[in-house]
């Protein structure tokens, strides 16, 4: 790995690592306010906004940032860190510890490097997948360093499926895996990329919920299907605060014709 990627890695793990040691100290113990858009957000969350955003601004000069508390609009930068810094308030606000800190480089609006860090479990994801960039980056996902792939296994009533709660409408006769909610849109992914799981729907997700994911997912070798408009490549100063991506991940190509029929329903 050269030094570029090298810092790009560190700078992940480390500052993660620093806020996800403090959102511990507050995990459970923060009350939230209800935005607009009817999620959740608490002290914390924009406290770890901020500190995420000063540690890139001091170490990546001329780089662009889109986040979810702060700045919604894509800067149009041929780099842009893209932040989720509290990714399932719900979770961390009833004690449930299931929650991650995540973050996802773009160039040229499109995410080549991911990061998420889940502080209670202790678990940290990274990827990088060159797409079609023409970048030369590292290759491979990761969990704590550890290579992750996903499931080559036929579904059966013994594998899991996510859903988040607005996607309950896949639930129909015949489905054929069992149904889990988890409640953190990145991390629903994730558990494909490690062969956990073998597929996931989000009804509503935002880009800073999916643009780590994004990456890892695919650098597993799963297969990411966007219901509806495709995220990536974001557009210079379009505002994405009111955007959602609807999306279908499972651990290979052969399984989108079995969980597509399930679909029909999904409200999106």
């Amino acid at each position: 790995m050269n030094d570029f990627w090298t810092t790009i890695l560190d700078f992940a793990q480390t500052t993660t690592t620093r806020v996800g040691k403090q959102l511990m100290q507050d995990f459970g113990q923060v009350q939230a306010l209800q935005k607009a858009d009817g999620s959740l957000v608490t002290r914390a969350d924009k406290w770890a906004d901020q500190e995420i955003r000063d540690a890139i601004a001091s170490t990546f000069s001329g780089y662009g940032i889109l986040t979810e508390e702060s700045d919604q609009a894509f800067p149009g930068t041929e780099w842009c860190w893209v932040i989720d810094p509290l990714d399932g308030t719900t979770n961390f606000t009833r004690g449930i510890p299931i929650w991650s800190i995540s973050l996802g480089l773009l160039y040229q609006g499109t995410p080549i490097f991911g990061y998420v860090y889940v502080p209670p479990l202790n678990q940290a994801f990274h990827g990088f997948w060159p797409g079609t960039s023409g970048l030369s980056t590292p290759t491979g996902a990761f969990l704590n360093h550890h290579p992750i792939h996903t499931s080559m296994d036929t579904p059966s009533s013994n594998h899991f499926f996510n859903l988040c709660s607005r996607s309950l409408a896949v639930v129909q006769n015949g489905f054929p895996c069992k149904i889990r909610m988890l409640g953190v849109a990145s991390y629903n992914f994730l558990t494909v990329a490690t062969g956990a799981t073998l597929g996931g729907v989000e009804a509503t997700p935002k880009v800073w919920d999916i643009a780590g994911a994004w990456v890892i997912v695919q650098a597993a070798g799963g297969t990411w299907t966007s219901l509806k408009s495709t995220p990536f490549p974001l557009s210079s100063g379009v505002d994405y605060s009111d955007r959602s991506f609807p999306t279908l991940v499972v651990s290979r190509p052969e399984l989108v014709p079995v969980f597509t029929p399930f679909l029909q329903n999904l409200e999106i």
